[in-house]
Formats: structure tokens, sequence, C-alpha cells
């Protein structure tokens, strides 16, 4: 068994901020990542970040993991990155067991562990949905852009959120015909600004309908979909066809919090933020003394609201160990202000109602 100061679970833009920010205070840090290599989302994000110069804005993804490697590789020996490496459970113990290259099973034994997991798709139930050539829209977005796989040549994306507009646009950069754009809400969830480039392409954004079933035998070969009224149920006589190859699945996210349940947190449905969440107090710190929370995890948003939380976590985690920074309070003040600019307006709305309902001190029925 391994003991270490901090354990940080995740090597994603969360989980990797918090590790730097507690290794600058001060503290010792080992990084379990389940892929072969960091960076997580970021990976496969090719499009330019908004937000400020704090997170990196008119940045791409792909090139702010660079950035924080170089950063994690200015600690020295203060952070340890242990990739190919997936956690199994959080024991009542405080001991984390993880699975290292498939074959080799450990255990660590943390003085205090941040958990920075990251989310996983929802599906969509329709008839035939498992037919070929149906993916989700991170899979798209992966095998596009990181390993250059095209995924077919016609495409309809369900879902008019960040992500679904975001790979519909650079589904077209990879020269794939993207056919329409579905969403059951009754009106765009994403940005504007996103829905402006892909409707400038001429791709049509249909609000109010969705995919009623995919046609095929051994593959898709065409989608009929239909229109929904205001309670989203389907408008007899509204359905069409629509030939297609592919359909990509874009309709949310949702926190990946087994190891937040089996360490016995208090665990709270919030549907804002994608479904169970922790609460937390206002350093991060859920339910379970010196079990810390950051990004998707701790409630579904963009990676830069991810990055922030977790460098955070990774504050107030090396706090917890003993390492106080000395501009801590200064520090800490200006990462607050930087979620609450990143939540603010219409478009934030909904994180902030969601939000509201994560703390430790909220009357609430918890799971």
């Amino acid at each position: 068994m391994r003991s270490c100061e901090l354990l940080v679970v995740g090597g994603g833009p969360a989980g990797l901020c918090a590790a730097i920010n507690a290794a600058k205070a001060g503290a010792h840090v080992i990084v379990l990542e389940r892929n072969p290599s960091i960076g997580g989302q970021l990976v496969k994000q090719t499009h330019m970040f908004f937000g400020s110069r704090k997170q990196h804005a008119s940045t791409r993804g792909i090139d702010i993991v660079g950035i924080l490697e170089s950063e994690i590789a200015a600690m020295g020996d203060k952070i340890e990155i242990l990739a190919s490496t997936t956690a199994l459970g959080i024991y009542e113990d405080g001991v984390v067991t993880a699975m290292h290259r498939e074959d080799k099973y450990v255990k660590f034994k943390p003085q205090a562990i941040v958990v920075a997991t990251g989310a996983c798709e929802k599906a969509l139930a329709f008839e035939n949905n498992d037919l070929p050539g149906i993916y989700g829209a991170g899979a798209v977005q992966t095998l596009m852009n990181v390993y250059g796989v095209s995924v077919g040549d016609s495409v309809v994306m369900v879902g008019a959120g960040n992500i679904g507009l975001i790979v519909s646009y650079q589904l077209m950069q990879a020269g794939v015909n993207v056919k329409c754009i579905l969403d059951a809400a009754p009106r765009i969830g994403g940005y504007l600004v996103h829905a402006s480039k892909v409707a400038r392409m001429g791709v049509p954004i249909l609000t109010g309908h969705t995919v009623k079933r995919a046609i095929g035998r051994e593959k898709l070969e065409a989608v009929e979909i239909v229109e929904l009224d205001e309670r989203f149920k389907e408008i007899p006589g509204t359905e069409s066809i629509v030939e297609t190859d592919t359909l990509c699945i874009s309709v949310g996210l949702a926190p990946l919090t087994e190891l937040l349940h089996m360490a016995g947190c208090k665990m709270r449905f919030v549907g804002q933020l994608g479904g169970l969440v922790p609460l937390k107090n206002d350093e991060l710190m859920t339910s379970v003394d010196g079990l810390f929370v950051a990004g998707d995890t701790s409630g579904v948003e963009e990676a830069s609201a991810a990055m922030v939380e977790g460098r955070i976590a990774g504050l107030c985690a090396a706090k917890k160990l003993g390492y106080v920074a000395e501009d801590f309070e200064e520090e800490l003040s200006d990462l607050k202000a930087q979620l609450e600019a990143l939540r603010s307006g219409p478009a934030g709305k909904h994180i902030r109602d969601g939000i509201a309902h994560t703390a430790l001190d909220v009357e609430a029925q918890y799971v």
C-alpha cells in the first residue's frame, strides 16, 4: 500500500488543475488517470475557449493540455502521474484501490482526496437505437479529432446544446454533410455564437423535434423524426424521413459519482447539474472529511468552470493538509469570482439554480 498526501482521481482539466494548485502550495500529489495520457475532454476539443485569459480564452482545448503539462513539469517530483490507472473504490478507512495497466492491483492511503472523474454521455430511447451508425457526440468528437476517423458521409445531430452545436460544426469542417440538428426543447440550448456558425452554413436547427425511430437492417440508413408539442408529446402526422448513415446523440451528460457514493458522500439529484451530485461546502469539500470534488463530477458545466473548480479544490485540499499558501484568501477569492463570472447571465441561470441546492447546509432529503 502506498501512502500519499493528496490523491487526485482523474487527469482531465479539473484534476490536473487541482494537482497543480495543491503542488504549488507545497503538497505532494499523485494523479490517477484511466486513459494512457492525461487531458480528459481537452484532448478532443479543437474549438477556442470562452471566458477570460485566466481560463485560457481564445486557446483551443488541445493546446490547453500542453499548457497544463508545462505547469506540471515545473512542479518537479511534487506531482506524479499514473496513467492507465483506473480507481476502483474508496473505502470507509480512506483506502483507495485501483487497477494499473489492467494487471496490477494497487492500494493508496491518502491524507486527502480530490475526485474529478468527469461525466458520461446520456442515451436517448427510441426504436432501433442500437443500430451501427448511432454514436454519442463525445465518441464522434474523439474519433474525429483524436484519431482522424470520419464516422460517415452524412449526420443527423440530436441536441442543440453547446456540445451538439460544436461537434456539428467540426463535422462540417471535416467534410461531413450535417443534414439537420434536432432538439426537443422549444429553443436552442447552446450559445448563439455556436448556433449562428452552423446556421450560416445552411444547416437547419429544428427545435421541438426528436427522433422517433432509426431505420436500417444491419446499419443505419435513415431516421424518422417527429415534431413535439409544448408537453413534449409527439404530434401525429408530423413524421418525416431523413436519409443518413450516422446519427449523433448529444442530449447531455451525467456526473460520474460512483466513487462518491461508495465513500459515503451525501448526494442529491439536481437536474440542472446533470443528475446525482455531491453536497459540498464553499471549499468544495464533501460531507466526507478530506474528500473534495471538482469539475463535472460535482455538476456538469463547461471545461472552463471545471478548471477553475479544480484550482479551488487543489488549493483547499492543500490547506486541509496544512499547506496554506501565503496569498490563500486572495487566490481563493479570485477563483470564486472567476466562477461567478462564468456562471453569470441568462445562459448560466440553470447552473446557478442547481448549485443553490448543493450546499451542505441546504435543508433537503439526502441520497
